[in-house]
Order: structure tokens, then C-alpha cells, then sequence
């Protein structure tokens, strides 16, 4: 039995990256799993380790991280950690799988940078920033110094895109979903 493939896929927040991962799954027309991360928050009402997140108490997650088990981790607020375990990459491949990781714009370059041929990394874009502004105001999740923020983090992020392999513009859904659908049918015949 062959391994299966990394596949990155990396965006600003707003941009369609989740949704885009979820259709696909569903179609369920591609072998490939979703890469469950780890994390040192406590467990949610209803999530299950192993399913959810791999749940890791603060000293496990540092053991981890000194032990070199991640292809990639973020502190993404004081002490709080996430991150994906080399062991569970190895897990779904080992098995012939491929497995998407649904990850941010460092970690996708950091993963692509580990793995080269064997990993394929997807950057999904925005039409503009000021279509990402008027979608993260629609939600009307956050305020405008919240918006401001996460728009400015956004063009940081989009800087990095010329360093993945492919980019992928979401403009409208249900072609971005095609888009990403073909170039990932593509690498996997190709490798």
C-alpha cells in the first residue's frame, strides 16, 4: 500500500477555507481525511479527544513541543496552544490516506517546507480585501476595531500567498470548491 499526501489548506479568516474543506469532505469523491489537531484547552460540552482535538494537559503540550512531535504549532493566545501532530500525519498516511490540514498561512509554509513533493498547499483568497471587509461585516460577529484587525491580519497573510503552490480565489463558492476539488484530483494522480 502506497502513503497518502499532505494536503495544506491555508487563508485569512473570512476567506471560505472551512466551508470549502467541509464540501469537499462531504462530496467524499477523494480519499482523504481531516488532520484532527492538538490542542491544551479544555474539552468542550460534547468533544471527544481523539475526535474533536487531541486534548493535552499544558505540560503534555510543552513535552510535545520539546520533543519535536509537531510538524507545526501555534501559541495563538498567552498559553493556549494548537497544533499537528507529526504521529497523526504519519497515522493517515501510513494508511494510505491522504489527509487535509486546515492551518494557518506560517504553518502551511513551514509544513510544505517538511514534507516538499508529498504535500500540496492550497491558499484560498479573497476576490479583495474590501470583499473580505464587507463578508466579516455581514457576520456581524464582530466589532469594527475586531473587523479592522483581523482585515489588517488578512493582508499580512495574503503576502505569503506567491510561497504556496496553488491559489485559489473565492468568489463564488460553489466554483472555488471545483477549483480546489481539481487541483487536489490533479497532485494526487500526479504523485
Amino acid at each position: 500500500m502506497s502513503e497518502g499526501n499532505i494536503i495544506i489548506v491555508s487563508a485569512p479568516s473570512g476567506c471560505g477555507k472551512s466551508t470549502i474543506i467541509n464540501a469537499l469532505m462531504a462530496r467524499g469523491d477523494i480519499d482523504m481525511q481531516f488532520s484532527v489537531s492538538a490542542t491544551n484547552r479544555p474539552p468542550r460540552e460534547g468533544e471527544v479527544d481523539g475526535v474533536n482535538y487531541h486534548f493535552l494537559s499544558d505540560e503534555e503540550f510543552r513535552r510535545e513541543i520539546s520533543n519535536d512531535a509537531f510538524i507545526e504549532y501555534e501559541e495563538v493566545y498567552p498559553g493556549r496552544f494548537y497544533g499537528t501532530l507529526k504521529r497523526e500525519v504519519e497515522r493517515v498516511c501510513g494508511q494510505g490516506h491522504n489527509i487535509v490540514l486546515d492551518i494557518d498561512v506560517k504553518g502551511g509554509i513551514n509544513v510544505k517546507k517538511m514534507y516538499g513533493d508529498r504535500a500540496l498547499s492550497v491558499f484560498i483568497v479573497p476576490p479583495s480585501v474590501e470583499t473580505l471587509r464587507r463578508r466579516l461585516e455581514s457576520r456581524a460577529t464582530d466589532d469594527k476595531a475586531a473587523i479592522d484587525c483581523r482585515v489588517a491580519k488578512a493582508e499580512y497573510e495574503l503576502s505569503f500567498s506567491p510561497m504556496y503552490d496553488c491559489r485559489i480565489v473565492n468568489d463564488n463558492l460553489d466554483e472555488a470548491v471545483e477549483n480546489v476539488h481539481d487541483v487536489i484530483v490533479k497532485f494526487i494522480g500526479e504523485v
